[in-house]
């Protein structure tokens, strides 16, 4: 990951030379001041409920499938069966539902280990939980020093470098060697998924391949009693 965050900011520096900037330049930052994040907590019943059905329940299947049954099938791929056990199913969510109930109260939003930043950073050399610790030391420095000018600092970043790291890892998650060699029998599951989290949300394209999935295990089940007799 620092190899890839290097090569954004040659090649940021390179465009640099040879096109004019497109914006005029960030005026001089101020200097850091630290500050802590204040406590919020919903000011009535009704604010709560509805942070819950507006909020909450709509990530729900996207944090199911995406921050911990996606990450924990790549983590057993690309890792030691040592390594893959600290990010397992259970392990993942839980974190990610402790640090979403500890932090929530403070004004952040919601957060995950989500499968598209540990395809990015595997691909671009982390192999060792140094990656994220120091992406998270980083995030920790600017929010508390630089709380007011974070977000203007990380909007330096080049947007091309950006959606160039998420091309890759799209792709590499797209072109799964195991969505090629998965079982016949399986595809239709994959399949209404996919076309429903396209067309509609990932809510209802979750529960279209849950679904299809039920549906193929009972008729397996059916089938395996009249191929005996």
């Amino acid at each position: 990951m620092p190899i890839a965050l290097l090569a954004a900011v040659l090649a940021d520096l390179a465009v640099g030379r040879v096109l004019p900037p497109l914006l005029p330049p960030l005026p001089p930052l101020p200097p850091p001041a630290f500050a802590l994040p204040i406590l919020v907590l919903p000011a009535s019943l009704d604010e709560a409920w509805r942070g819950l059905v507006v909020g909450a329940l709509p990530q729900l299947p996207l944090i199911l499938a995406n921050a911990v049954l996606l990450p924990a099938l790549l983590a057993r791929e690309m890792f030691s069966p040592a390594a893959a056990a600290q990010a397992s199913e259970r392990r993942l969510r839980l974190v990610t539902g402790a640090a979403n109930d500890l932090l929530a109260p403070f004004g952040a939003l919601p957060v995950c280990h989500g499968a598209g930043g540990l395809m990015a950073q595997h691909r671009f050399g982390a192999r060792t939980g140094w990656a994220p610790a120091l992406l998270g030391a980083l995030l920790l420095a600017l929010g508390l020093l630089f709380a007011d000018d974070a977000a203007r600092l990380l909007g330096t970043i080049p947007a091309g470098a950006l959606g160039a790291l998420l091309l890759l890892a799209g792709g590499d998650l797209a072109l799964s060697r195991k969505l090629i060699e998965v079982r016949a029998d399986c595809r239709p599951a994959i399949a209404a998924a996919a076309i429903a989290t396209f067309v509609l949300n990932p809510a209802i394209g979750l529960g279209a391949g849950w679904l299809v999935e039920v549906v193929r295990r009972l008729v397996r089940r059916d089938e395996r009693p009249a191929e005996r007799s």
